[in-house]
Parts: structure tokens; sequence; C-alpha cells
């Protein structure tokens, strides 16, 4: 088995094919950053489409160089790429239909939404939540409080999101949906397992499904990773054993690693109180004896000594319901 075998997270991508299209993205990103799209009655949307073309291509590429094996850390680096160029769509798009509120990505197209949940599980995995804020900008005028999965995912990373009981997609998306709200996590498990059998299958419609079958220079280059990362954020989010579903070829079990390792690493450094406000999420480590409050809970604060584990908030759920939540904990005062 030769390296790029050995180091490639999908076994449909060969090297001859990713050193084969991996140069055209990229020539196809940094042409549409130059050019306008040829069609297109105005100056104003030939360059939002150009810049569509600009957006798809990022993305392309972004998860070319996950399937091929990329340093994390690298493509860590390389997320803010996504957003800057969606931003760019999306503002020209809206000046050129004259609506303020339009989306970059329509949630009733299920690559679309397949993309929009996708890159809002990278920036949490690959913990640059700070570019979460653009990505809500985008979407929240038409879809704020639309869609169950996607407040849950923002909820991780950002505060006032909404809890609602719909969504766009009940095909396979309602057991990942389930898997945030079960009692146990036996169940949430089992969810995120029978959700990954069920993925690929419920993304028929979607413009890639497929695209493996003719990833060579001659048919096409469509093809650039099948991956299932809400499912690897979930995983994470919720602190929950993969071992039942971390062989399975649509699971990033590269990005959860890397999102685990993160936050260890995170533990492991002195936090200063003196900065602004304290942040610590449940099962991270204590860096302060006082009283933390759960940030979006209306509950009292409880007292955590440093060195232990953050605790669960025991809140209502959306049934009225006490159960145990994770929760991010803001440091209120010294104990």
């Amino acid at each position: 088995m030769d390296d790029f075998e050995a180091g490639r997270r999908q076994r449909f991508l060969s090297k001859q094919y990713y050193d084969w299209l991996l140069p055209q993205l990229t020539e196809q990103i940094e042409y549409w950053a130059r050019h306008e799209a040829p069609s297109g009655s105005t100056e104003t949307e030939r360059k939002a489409l150009a810049a569509r073309y600009r957006a798809s291509y990022a993305h392309r590429r972004f998860l070319l160089e996950f399937t091929g094996g990329k340093s994390l850390i690298a493509l860590r680096d390389e997320l803010p790429l996504l957003v800057d160029t969606l931003e760019s769509y999306t503002t020209l798009n809206r000046a050129a239909i004259k609506d303020d509120s339009v989306p970059p990505l329509m949630f009733g197209e299920i690559g679309e939404y397949d993309k929009a949940m996708q890159l809002i599980s990278l920036c949490l995995l690959l913990h640059r939540t700070e570019l979460l804020p653009r990505l809500s900008n985008m979407l929240d005028p038409f879809y704020r409080a639309q869609d169950t999965l996607y407040e849950d995912l923002l909820s991780y990373g950002m505060d006032g999101r909404y809890d609602v009981d719909k969504w766009f997609h009940d095909r396979p998306y309602r057991l990942l949906i389930n898997s945030f709200y079960r009692d146990s996590e036996e169940e949430s498990i089992r969810d995120i397992a029978a959700y990954l059998e069920a993925w690929y299958a419920a993304m028929n419609d979607a413009p890639w499904h497929d695209s493996h079958l003719k990833a060579n220079e001659q048919e096409g280059g469509a093809y650039v990773g099948y991956w299932a990362v809400e499912a690897a954020a979930a995983t994470f989010l919720l602190e929950l054993d993969d071992t039942p579903f971390r062989d399975h070829v649509a699971y990033p079990k590269d990005l959860v690693d890397f999102a685990r390792d993160f936050d260890a690493r995170q533990q492991s450094q002195p936090t200063s109180l003196d900065t602004g406000p304290v942040t610590v999420r449940t099962g991270q480590i204590c860096p302060e004896t006082g009283i933390w409050k759960a940030q979006g809970h209306n509950v009292p604060g409880v007292l955590v000594r440093q060195g232990e584990r953050m605790p669960d908030v025991f809140a209502p759920d959306r049934n009225g319901t006490l159960r145990q939540q994770p929760a991010l904990w803001e440091f209120e005062r010294k104990a």
C-alpha cells in the first residue's frame, strides 16, 4: 500500500483522480475570483453567479482534501475560506435580486441542506465557532426557528437559539435529531448508527450521489467524498462512544478525534479569569472554584471546584420533562 492509499480517508478516492481534480478546483476558485459569469442580465447578477461558482469550488476542494488525508490542522486554517466565499455570494446575490433575506443555500433542496449542516458541523468539530455567527447571518433571515437540527447544532456554539419541533427533511434527519433528545447514551448511539446506515440512500437527490462511479478523468469530477459530518458533530457534542459505528464509511472519525483532542489541549492550558467571561462546557475541567451559571437555562448557579469536571444541567426539555443536558457554563463569582 502506498502513502496516498494509507492516508486517504475514503476508499473510493484514487491518487490519479485526486492529482487530476485538485489543481482544477484550485484553478476554478482563482478564476471566478477575477471573472464574471457569462450569463446574467446585469453586472451584479454576473458577479453573483461567479461568486456562487467560487463558493461551490471552494467547498468541493475542502472536502476533496479532507478525503485525500490532508492534515486537520491545515484544514482548520482553510475553513474560513468556505465562509468567506459563501458570504461574498450571499451579499452579491441579495443585491442582484434586491432581497436582503434570501439565503445562499436552500434548505428545501437536500443537497444544499446537507451542505449547510455540514458547514455548521465543521465549525464545531474544528473549533472555529467564531465563524458560526457569520453563517447564521446568512441563513437566519429565512430559516431561524424553522428547523430543529439547524437550531440544535448552532446552540452549541451560540446563545439565543430556538427550541422548535419541525424540520425540512424527515429522512434521514429524524434519526439524528432524535439522538439529541434521548434519555440515555445507548439510545443516542443507536440513533446515530441508524442514521449512518440510512444516510447515503436518503441522499439520492443530491447532485453528488453515486459520483464515485464516475470518479475518473474521462467521466467527470463530481466525487469529493461522502461524509455525514453532522453525525460526527452529534457524537462529539453528546460525548458518545462511537465504537459501534466508528468504521462506517461515511463517518468522519478523524474529525471527532481532532475535536476531542483539541478540547483536551485546551483543558491542559491555564485559564485567565481576568480577560473576560470564562465559559467551560460540560465534561471539561473546571478552572476555578466558584459559582457557575448554565447559559441559556433558567436554573440556579452551581458550585464547582477547581479540577472537577463541569456537570450536566438539570433542565426541562421541550416536553417539560426534567433531564440531564450538556451546557455551556459561565463563571459567575468566587465561592
